[in-house]
């Protein structure tokens, strides 16, 4: 398994864009997806995944296209750089995740 955090600036109403893009058709591979509001702006996810091949499918084959298209709104063919991905050592994981908020 693979766990990570990721700082994104971003909005709670830019990420139910992506949201919505997405589907509700969870990835094959991915434990849970936490998204949360920082205090000093943008949002952080935590993710854990099966796999880091299973997040990279999931990336390129369904998350890239839709936040690219979005942030094409904004920036035209100039894409800001993807934020940084921040491992995380992971010793346990419990529980389950059911629904979106």
């Amino acid at each position: 398994m693979i766990a990570f955090t990721q700082d994104v600036p971003i909005d709670a109403a830019f990420y139910r864009r992506i949201t919505d893009g997405l589907g509700t058709e969870k990835p094959a591979g991915l434990i849970v997806h936490l998204a949360f509001e920082r205090a000093e702006g943008g949002l952080r996810y935590l993710d854990v995944w099966q796999s880091q091949e299973d997040l990279d499918r999931f990336v390129e084959e369904r998350l890239h296209p839709v936040v690219h298209g979005l942030l094409k709104e904004v920036f035209g063919d100039n894409l800001p750089p993807e934020p940084e991905r921040v491992p995380l050592a992971l010793v346990d994981v419990w529980g389950e995740v059911s629904a979106r908020a």
